[in-house]
């Protein structure tokens, strides 16, 4: 609100010397519309089964992916629950700067998701939105990706790091050391373990998303 000024003649009185409240944050638990929605379709779940599995209806959560609502906190950990995420997911997306959300992510500031198996997987990916996800991949010595193999649609790549990873894909395996890659349809039944006694690291590259 402006203050009507002071006639030029009439001497203008000392301001008072005070602290002005600090700007409030941004509110992280906003403007989470894109992540809901490029978590649920990399998860492979559609608005309904997402609804069903956190009792929310399908319309608050189709407004709450296009940012016309905000979520309550309990609303948020349902969501998180129901895609395999900590809470803590979204509020990190929350935090990035705007100017670097679509293009940028900073060391310090990627989401991470832990396994019991001990592995752990960091989204390089800014968002997973587009047609491509890169992720750090740990392995503690032991880890596997389980004793059966899997498959789903896409294609994925990958180059190790540091370490030695154990690959099966359609029957073959294969012993990778640092500085070697691979790349197989993701439509062939595959597994992975690290079978060294010091930790693996892989970059790893699927498309379309499928965290």
């Amino acid at each position: 609100m402006s203050t009507v000024a002071a006639p030029h003649h009439a001497p203008r009185p000392r301001a008072k010397a005070s602290r002005r409240p600090a700007p409030a944050a941004p509110d992280p638990v906003r403007h989470l519309g894109r992540e809901i929605r490029g978590l649920r379709k990399a998860r492979g779940y559609t608005l309904a089964v997402l609804a069903g599995k956190t009792e929310l209806s399908v319309g608050y959560l189709s407004l709450l992916e296009r940012d016309l609502a905000t979520p309550s906190i309990n609303a948020l950990h349902a969501i998180s629950r129901a895609l395999g995420v900590t809470i803590s997911w979204f509020f990190d997306a929350g935090e990035i700067p705007p100017g670097e959300r679509d293009y940028v992510v900073r060391r310090n500031r990627r989401r991470r998701l832990d396994f019991s198996a001990g592995i752990v997987d960091e989204l390089l990916s800014p968002t997973l939105e587009g047609q491509l996800e890169l992720l750090a991949s740990r392995f503690p010595p032991g880890a596997s990706s389980g004793a059966a193999p899997y498959a789903h649609n896409g294609e994925e790549a990958g180059v190790v790091i540091r370490g030695k990873l154990e690959l099966w894909v359609d029957g073959k395996v294969f012993l990778l050391e640092a500085g070697d890659s691979f790349g197989f349809p993701s439509t062939l039944e595959h597994r992975y373990r690290n079978p060294d006694a010091e930790e693996a690291e892989v970059i790893w590259a699927i498309t379309p998303p499928s965290y």
